[in-house]
This record gives C-alpha cells, structure tokens and sequence, in this order.
C-alpha cells in the first residue's frame, strides 16, 4: 500500500506558549494546555524524520492539538537533528525532560512519553537511559527500536548511519536493545503495512523485552498512526487512556 503523507503538512491550532531549554533555535517545546491537564498526565511528544533536519515538530502539530483537546496537557518537543552528532540529539532530549516538565502545567505530576519512528527510537531510549521518577508510560509507534536491524535494512537510505556517523555498533548506549529493559509500561502501536519502518524491527524489540505490549494494526501504514483523522487514532487514544489510568492497561505480551 502507498504510504499517505497528507499529515507532514497539516497545519493545527497553535501552542498556548513555547517553552526554552536551551540557547541552540531548536532547544523548544511547544505547551499545550490539556482541557482537563490537572487531573491527566503531561504528554511529551518527540516526533519522527530519522533524526534528518529536514524534519521538524511541525508535523506532530495535529496529534498534539487534538491530543490537548481530548485532555492533556501536550509538550511538543524540538531538538537538534545533526548528522553525524548523536550526542547532541540525546543531551536535547535529556535537557529537555529535565527542565521542562516542571513548568509546562498544568497536570496532575506524572509523565507519559509518546513518539513516532525516529522519536519512537528516543523515548524508549529515554525511558531506559534517563532517571525520570514521574515517567509512568511509553507509547512508541512505529519506533525504530532496534537500531542494528534497522541499519542492517537500510531504513531511510541509510539513516541509522547518518545519524550516527558510524555503525550502530560503534555507539551501543544509543541502540534500546543495548539497554535495560524501561520500569514502566511500553506499548508499542506496529502498522503491518508500514513501508517505512516494517513490523520486523517492532518485533526484534519485543522479543528482547517480552513485557512490551505490541498492537499490531493490519491495512495501517506508518503515518497513520499520528493521523487523529485515520481509523488507527483509535489505537494510539485507548494506549494513552490505559497509562494514564482512565482505562484498565493491558497487561504485557504482543496482540
């Protein structure tokens, strides 16, 4: 099936405010505000792109927006995209996770992390690498977890590569399947149709850390899952009640 791109240049309702935790023009993060943010989790969304500089948080506007009137609050993080300097990617993203939370009120003091593709990849990074007392939950969709696999099939035309500067060998502490398995629920959201980043590098994830629970969707691409207009939304909203407590959380184990 032909990927539809329509969601990397939908525009949203803009930020209530953006938030710095550095000097570099990409150190931000734009705030939503959540229309019941006290009593729900703070939401951080780190997007996609393959950690390219082509791509920015401009195209997780749409879920974020929709996200923030469902009822959370919504933290849209930007981060340095330099190839070649992986370093400078996870410093961002550990800054900011450090800095932010505090601030981007309101809620209720516990933290969901939600990221897609490449951003996938960094917060399941983040939830094994970085001491966060509040994190209670991970939604990866369509993440690339498993660094080695996904440098050995060449995603992104060598992606992996090009964010590294080396092969992912070379830099085991950046690869989640080097690292301890998170404390906290992961659920991983797997188009099986994903021409991007296939359902392989979910499952070589999964394996390594059984307790992950994977929502394999059939007919479902790679962009639909940031999509709040596809039928895969459904997927991502159930994920986030679940952690949050709005809804009974599945236990481990791939669907």
């Amino acid at each position: 099936m032909a990927e539809d791109l329509s969601i990397l240049t939908r525009t949203a309702t803009p930020p209530d405010e953006t938030l710095r935790y550095g000097p570099h023009p990409d150190q931000v993060a734009d705030l939503r505000h959540g229309a019941r943010g006290t009593q729900l989790p703070l939401v951080v969304v780190i997007h996609g792109g393959f950690w390219k500089p082509a791509y920015d948080r401009s195209h997780a506007q749409a879920m974020s927006a929709t996200l923030a009137a469902d009822g959370w609050s919504m933290l849209t993080l930007e981060y340095r995209r330099t190839p070649g300097q992986p370093q400078d990617t996870v410093q961002d993203i550990a800054a900011a996770l450090s800095t932010l939370v505090a601030q981007a009120t309101p809620h209720n003091g516990d933290v969901l992390l939600i990221g897609h593709s490449a951003g996938g990849h960094l917060v399941l990074w983040a939830a094994a690498a970085l001491a966060m007392p509040a994190l209670r939950g991970v939604v990866a969709l369509a993440p690339a977890a498993d660094l080695r696999l996904a440098h050995g099939l060449q995603l992104g035309s060598g992606a992996v590569q090009s964010f590294l500067g080396t092969h992912p060998d070379d830099q085991p502490n950046l690869d989640p399947m080097n690292l301890k398995a998170p404390t906290v629920p992961v659920t991983i959201i797997q188009g099986e149709d994903d021409q991007v980043v296939p359902l392989a590098v979910a499952q070589s994830y999964c394996k390594a850390f059984p307790a992950t629970r994977l929502v394999a969707l059939p007919a479902v691409g790679h962009f639909a899952l940031i999509d709040p207009f596809a039928p895969a939304w459904a997927a991502v909203l159930e994920a986030l009640r679940a952690l949050s407590g709005t809804r009974p959380a599945s236990a481990g184990t791939a669907e």
